[in-house]
């Protein structure tokens, strides 16, 4: 039987390691017996010795098909464990494995295929035809491998994925250096077209070890994984920390629509999930409970208790918000239920986390505490920029790009306007590209008006604030789908935007609002982690924001 893994041996895990290949061996080594991934749909279920003779299965075949260091691997996959294994396998041989948005249009992928130099990619089944539309206009894309299934004249890895013995020499990974590239993370465009990130071993393990010393978990618990791989969150959290570092249990959830059902099967003690997430997790709980849930909560701990195992998170010790700010009633309806969210900054920049609220130091509406791992300062624009191993190589191709990114003297501008305060937490204004100017010259903080939208009631699903060069603000509102149908849906949107104004000054207050019945879809009006694309939604919606103006 496998023991708890103390703090201590994660930490000399973590400074010993020169590579995420080297950390992945040592904790596969240490903890042989352990479950390593699970399937949230079939329920099979891989160990670390396991893992670790199927990622060598996986690596052989892979260098037999002519994957050789420094190649560039695509991977188009959903959250199953074959994903982890072959990431890991392409990383063994000195290649870089980096993943593609599952959602992305053949054109997308064309673009992304190309600017990434790919030669392989291993993908699933149902996402061979799309990928072969973007083949034909992505030049120099060598061959489509399967995960999953036999198909004639393309290779496969089925076999591999469970493979029982390898004769696999895993001293082949000692030639990885600390500054070789580790993926890339291609950012998610909410302007301009996607910029791959390039991050390296050395910068993933600084970051990890940053995590640590901050909320140093005990190992050997539970998570979920139901972010796309494509995104920096799901790989830190996911790949690089729980599978890699903590030797957690990582369940796979291949379809977001389980993710309340895996909660509740899985009881993580870990989870981590956009704000979006989160206010549905609220919203379910509200709607069930015949009363004042949050202010129960707050009366009865057995309330409390109740309802964080109904949504399955009764034994998490650390629940974490990010990539969008989260409404304030959200944060504060969780921390009723014992439950803090910790808020934290991550980018793909800067492998990830690198401001963190922590179970025993949090500040609601923060992104908690910088890491000690990196350097962060105001600038006298108000700018928050970032130094340090964390931050990456540059953007793949575009040294252009990454100039203008990174400073001479190697500050990362993070494009957030921020402060820190007397304590230390750093708090998140504004992005410096985002403010609106009105026609007067008032200066305003869109997301300050939208947040405080959101955190004004549960009808609203999604708001865009428009009133750049204009005489007052208006608002796109899209509706919570769950209510869309809902004929009395306007007046409990116009309530929860009076409640909103009540709280802004009259110059930021919105005036008019036209209530749109259509979910807005990431890759579009949103990033694949619910980020508002703000020049997506002024073109697709010209015509309603100008009836509000006219």
């Amino acid at each position: 039987m496998t023991t708890p893994a103390s703090a201590a041996t994660i930490a000399d895990r973590l400074d010993g390691a020169d590579t995420l290949a080297g950390l992945f061996l040592a904790t596969a080594d240490a903890h042989p017996d352990a479950v390593a991934l699970r399937s949230h749909e079939t329920g099979a279920e891989i160990t670390y010795a396991e893992a670790r003779t199927r990622v060598g299965a996986i690596a052989s075949a892979l260098r037999g098909l002519g994957v050789a260091p420094g190649d560039t691997v695509a991977l188009m996959c959903k959250n199953r464990p074959e994903f982890h294994l072959v990431d890991t396998a392409v990383m063994m041989l000195g290649a870089v494995p980096f993943s593609l948005y599952n959602t992305s249009a053949p054109e997308q992928l064309a673009y992304v295929l190309a600017d990434a130099g790919v030669k392989t990619i291993v993908a699933e089944a149902e996402f061979q035809a799309v990928l072969e539309t973007a083949r034909e206009t992505a030049t120099g894309i060598g061959q489509v491998i399967l995960v999953d299934a036999h198909s004639e004249g393309t290779p496969d890895l089925v076999d591999e994925v469970v493979a029982a013995e390898t004769d696999f020499d895993f001293s082949a990974a000692d030639s990885i250096r600390p500054d070789d590239l580790l993926t890339l993370i291609y950012t998610s465009g909410t302007t301009g077209p996607q910029k791959g990130v390039e991050l390296t071993h050395r910068g993933m393990l600084t970051q990890l070890r940053g995590v640590h010393a901050a909320v140093p978990l005990a190992g050997l618990g539970r998570q979920i994984s139901f972010l796309p791989a494509a995104h920096v969150a799901d790989r830190w959290t996911s790949h690089y920390s729980g599978f890699m570092t903590y030797a957690n249990v990582v369940t796979c959830v291949a379809d977001m629509a389980a993710l309340p059902a895996a909660l509740v099967a899985t009881r993580p003690t870990l989870f981590g999930a956009v704000p979006r997430v989160w206010e549905k997790l609220k919203a379910a709980l509200e709607a069930a409970y015949p009363g004042d849930a949050m202010a129960d909560a707050v009366a009865n701990p057995q309330v409390a208790e109740t309802l964080r195992a109904k949504i399955g998170l009764n034994e998490a010790q650390w629940v974490v918000t990010g990539a969008a700010p989260t409404p304030r009633g959200v944060l504060e309806f969780f921390t009723a239920l014992g439950l803090p969210l910790c808020e934290m900054l991550g980018m793909s920049e800067v492998s990830c986390c690198v401001a963190t609220n922590t179970p025993d130091a949090i500040r609601l509406g923060s992104v908690g505490r910088p890491l000690d791992t990196v350097e962060v300062r105001i600038a006298d624009d108000g700018e928050v920029l970032i130094r340090g191993p964390q931050v990456m190589n540059g953007y793949r191709g575009a040294p252009g790009k990454t100039a203008e990114a990174i400073d001479a003297d190697g500050w990362f501008q993070t494009g957030d306007i921020g402060r820190l305060d007397e304590d230390g937490f750093l708090w998140i204004v504004d992005r410096k590209k985002e403010l609106i100017i009105n026609a007067a010259g008032k200066n305003m903080s869109p997301a300050t008006i939208e947040m405080a939208i959101l955190s004004a009631g549960s009808a609203i699903a999604h708001v865009a604030v428009i009133g750049d060069r204009r005489p007052y603000n208006v608002a796109l509102v899209v509706a919570d789908p769950e209510r869309a149908d809902d004929p009395g849906i306007e007046q409990a949107v116009q309530e929860q935007v009076d409640r909103a104004n009540a709280t802004l000054a009259r110059v930021e207050q919105i005036k008019k609002f036209t209530v749109l019945r259509q979910d807005w879809r990431p890759g579009h009006e949103l990033t694949p982690t619910m980020k508002l694309r703000r020049k997506v939604v002024d073109e697709l919606y010209a015509e309603q924001i100008e009836q509000l103006f006219g």
